[in-house]
């Protein structure tokens, strides 16, 4: 279930410059408006909310690691809410047949979250707000924003909620193709329907989080998926004793309707203000040209096939016994949120990396995105090193209650640390896939790469289904994806960002160190406990102390800015407490 694990103008002055790029931590990333004329920056104030800045300001780095903080933790809180949801309906519905029905369902909102929401339309619509601000920044004539605004949205809305019918009406035909094997596919069609409905509405949500990142706003965007869960939770707990697991179908419905309240009245403020000094409406097809229909195609295709991936583990986890599909996707869900937590830089600093190359700074560009690799694969490594050390313990804390019972935590462990050796190739391409699109050209490299990576899933995933069951499946997709990972790698070069590719595999190679003894040493430290918080505890904090040091050991820059951020809190703490 996707949690959330799963965004050009007038160049500043040399000063500004410098400011933008003066930063190496991650948490010193988040998105500028990418079409911000020369100002004076915005200072950072101590205390002060990092909900926003003036969207023609160059970002400090204040503003900038608050904006960041901000996402982090909303987004963190998200995906917290994602496990109560998904302890909910484990304690509520177990892993039987209900619960496969309702997840051969949820494929719809999984793919609606890929495409509109995190890898699809913000690919495409950032960059095209950017423009836009840049226009506006320049003295175009009335408003490019909501100019923007009033060509792009009412033509997807309309597309949103066209296919959100079809998919409905074609119910039945959806889960025929998706899970054959079902026992009882009415429910399955049922809950389908209801899912349908997010198609409009993560579309607008999706609409609503890229343009307020544009214009600097981070509250609302990284808070949609704590509406979200909250509306699914909701619903289950209300509905569940009545409607069974269609009320969880019912909660995706509503959940995506508060993703969207959540955002619509900070954008309507944002727009209105904005455009109030407007003369005239802009007119003209330029304001569409950044985002043309070849760019949206490209960008939705690359993310259709790469959500595919899980209706190829649906189709063959349909012929195993009972529960298979939803051991797959507890397993996944939990295995992927290190990986959603250090996609998050990846997306903050998406703006900066469009803005770098529209002012023809490809070195700033360049050393942004191999920093944001080197740290994300450092944050991934970590947490799937936790995984894989932990897994008993985490299942077990997370879910094993009510309906949920030891068998199933088995089944789920064994698939979870499968999982976990494909979580850095997930990490990369999410990471690489923005570098591509970041200039907001058109490519179908990602796609072919995609697509490549795609029938090895397949056919491997055929092939070890028989001999290995769910394990062979989930081996299957780290395989799939480790091969996209290196083929997006090797083809950025003349096609995106020019990073330097065999620095890049230097740098990846240093937390792989690191993560191997790392792993072992916290599965040893969760062994030695009977109880599942502890051993989670003294297995985390083992992992920490062991990977940590091994990496800045190794040269791995992602631990040596966890070490020097740390450093720099305890100094801070005892000037804290005196003031």
């Amino acid at each position: 279930m996707s949690d959330g694990p799963r965004t050009v103008g007038a160049a500043p002055g040399p000063s500004a410059r410098r400011r933008v790029t003066g930063t190496s931590s991650p948490t010193r990333q988040a998105p500028p408006a990418a079409g911000a004329a020369p100002s004076p920056p915005v200072e950072s104030v101590p205390g002060t909310p990092p909900a926003s800045a003036p969207a023609d300001a160059p970002a400090t780095r204040g503003f900038l690691a608050r904006a960041a903080l901000l996402t982090a933790v909303l987004s963190a809180a998200g995906a917290l809410l994602g496990l109560v949801r998904d302890q909910t309906l484990a304690r509520m519905f177990g892993a039987g047949s209900a619960t496969d029905a309702f997840l051969v369902a949820w494929t719809v909102p999984e793919f609606a979250a890929t495409l509109l929401i995190e890898d699809g339309l913000a690919i495409a619509l950032i960059p095209a707000f950017s423009m836009a601000l840049a226009r506006r920044a320049g003295g175009a004539a009335g408003d490019p924003v909501r100019s923007l605004v009033a060509h792009t949205l009412p033509r997807l809305a309309l597309a949103f909620a066209a296919v959100g019918a079809l998919l409905a009406v074609l119910a039945p035909q959806v889960v025929g193709v998706l899970a054959p094997g079902l026992p009882d596919p009415g429910l399955a069609v049922d809950c389908t329907r209801l899912t349908a409905t997010c198609v409009l509405s993560f579309g607008l949500a999706g609409y609503c989080s890229a343009a307020l990142r544009a214009h600097r706003r981070f509250l609302a965007p990284a808070a949609i998926y704590v509406a979200y869960n909250t509306g699914i939770i909701t619903a289950v707990l209300l509905l569940g004793g009545r409607w069974g697991v269609r009320a969880a179908a019912a909660g995706v419905a509503f959940g995506g309707c508060l993703m969207v309240l959540a955002q619509v009245p900070v954008l309507w403020r944002e727009l209105r203000h904005k455009g109030a000094a407007a003369a005239r409406p802009a007119t003209g097809a330029g304001d569409g040209r950044a985002m043309g229909v070849a760019l949206l195609a490209a960008v939705l295709l690359f993310a259709l096939c790469r959500q595919s991936q899980v209706l190829i583990e649906r189709f063959l986890g349909s012929a195993l016994p009972a529960g298979a599909i939803s051991h797959l996707n507890f397993a996944q869900k939990i295995a992927q949120i290190p990986m959603t937590l250090s996609l998050m830089l990846c997306t903050v600093t998406f703006p900066v990396v469009a803005r770098a190359l529209a002012e023809g700074d490809t070195e700033r560009a360049r050393g942004r995105v191999e920093r944001d690799l080197a740290l994300a694969a450092s944050m991934v490594l970590a947490g799937g090193a936790v995984v894989v050390a932990c897994a008993p313990q985490i299942v077990e804390l997370l879910l094993q209650r009510g309906a949920f019972t030891a068998r199933d935590t088995a089944a789920t462990v064994e698939v979870m640390r499968v999982y976990a050796l494909g979580l850095l190739a997930h990490t990369l391409v999410g990471a690489l896939i923005r570098s591509y699109f970041s200039a907001g050209r058109v490519t179908w490299f990602p796609l072919g790469a995609m697509a490549a990576g795609l029938a090895v899933t397949a056919v491997a995933g055929a092939w070890a289904v028989g001999p290995w069951g769910v394990r062979g499946i989930a081996a299957a997709n780290a395989a799939g994806i480790t091969v996209t990972a290196a083929l997006l790698m090797a083809g950025l070069a003349g096609r995106g960002v020019p990073i330097r590719t065999r620095r890049v595999w230097a740098q990846l190679a240093r937390p792989v160190g690191a993560a191997v003894p790392a792993t072992l040493a916290g599965a040893w430290a969760a062994g030695r406990s009977g109880s599942p918080l502890l051993a989670l505890t003294a297995g985390a904090v083992t992992v920490a102390v062991v990977f940590l040091p091994l990496g800045r050991a190794l040269g791995d820059q992602g631990c040596v800015t966890a070490l020097q951020s740390l450093r720099s809190v305890s100094r801070r703490l005892p000037h804290g407490r005196t003031r």
